[in-house]
């Protein structure tokens, strides 16, 4: 799997991270942690919810050979734009996961 990370300040990364869970919730399975959201997706692809005060920390996985880049961004687009009224931004780490 190839990793990425990333992180969106935010006032309520509570709501972003279920809206984004509730989204897709057709695409795969979810868990909770009690700390972190998990969604497996039919595809392999893997995303992580944080719930942090101040920010969420998002967490991206792709099995080997896909486009890890690609998912991120996809991942990104859809919370920034959940988030337009706040203009929320991801970052994605540039070293990975």
């Amino acid at each position: 799997m190839e990793t990425l990370t990333g992180i969106m300040p935010t006032d309520r990364p509570e709501r972003y991270a279920k809206q984004l869970l509730s989204h897709w919730s057709e695409r795969g399975t979810q868990s909770d942690d009690g700390t972190s959201s998990r969604m497996d997706w039919h595809d392999g692809q893997v995303l992580v919810l944080t719930p942090r005060e101040g920010s969420l920390d998002i967490e991206v996985s792709v099995p080997d050979g896909e486009d890890v880049v690609r998912f991120a961004e996809v991942v990104a687009r859809h919370l920034e734009r959940f988030g337009q009224r706040d203009e929320l931004v991801v970052t994605w780490d540039p070293a990975g996961g």
